[in-house]
């Protein structure tokens, strides 16, 4: 089913009925993506009198309580609270969800020891195109290892600050990434590449975003499209995100 949307003057015809779901689920039944030093997350069901609120048990509904981290478990999307003293809430600062985003596919660089994203592959990339978001998918792009992945104490790779810099001076004002971090996983808490695309040195931009923990199958082409940024409604730094894009057809 196609659908014309008007966005900053512009008509984009989508068709809805082909949404391009970026995001990864919590599924307790499966190895999930994890980071940061914690368990796994965990679903179970609500207990009284040591009865468990299952159907499969007896109960009229099935009541379960969830409990993880989403920096840790799950597609999340996050604002420049993560990284500020007071902690601003992304469901109070993202107010808009549709974006004109561009797929790229990086391989990222070895410098040093480590595995960087530098300006330069991200200048060749987007060139003079101008957009709201930027999608990057990272090579190699195995579904089991970006759905499954441990990547507590494994340096992944990350942003250099120099690239935050340009995503920020070009005008993206939302980044995702398949990736953990946008930054190094030790560095000594300096969290360059946050900083420097949030500008916490100068005019924080409040209305603009982080995703991380997003899988792009190979099969989506780089290129143009409409995202649509879900969130839930956590009054928090971050929260689980639901990332659609839509091929745009016009």
């Amino acid at each position: 089913m196609k659908a014309t949307i008007e966005y900053n003057s512009r008509k984009i015809q989508i068709d809805v009925s082909k949404p391009i779901d970026i995001s990864i689920a919590i599924d307790p039944h499966k190895q999930a993506v994890n980071a940061w030093y914690i368990d796994d997350p965990k679903i179970f069901p609500q207990e009284f009198d040591d009865e468990k609120v299952l159907v499969s048990e007896g109960a009229v509904v099935n009541f379960n309580n969830i409990h993880f981290n989403p920096h840790s478990h799950i597609t999340h999307t996050e604002c420049v609270g993560h990284i500020t003293e007071k902690i601003h809430s992304v469901n109070q600062n993202l107010k808009h969800y549709f974006f004109v985003a561009e797929v790229i596919t990086v391989a990222p660089e070895f410098r040093d020891g480590d595995f960087v994203i530098s300006q330069k592959q991200l200048q060749t990339a987007l060139r003079n195109k101008k957009r709201d978001a930027v999608v990057i998918r990272t090579l190699p792009n195995l579904r089991s290892d970006k759905k499954g992945m441990r990547y507590s104490n494994t340096n992944p790779p990350y942003l250099l600050e120099e690239t935050a810099i340009y995503l920020r001076e070009k005008g993206i004002k939302h980044l995702l990434v398949d990736l953990p971090s946008v930054d190094k996983e030790k560095d000594g808490g300096e969290l360059l590449a946050h900083n420097a695309f949030w500008n916490t040195a100068g005019e924080i931009r409040m209305d603009a975003t982080i995703t991380e923990f997003i899988y792009v199958s190979n099969k989506v082409n780089d290129g143009e499209y409409l995202l649509n940024l879900m969130i839930a409604p956590f009054e928090n730094d971050a929260t689980p995100s639901k990332p659609i894009l839509y091929e745009i057809l016009s």
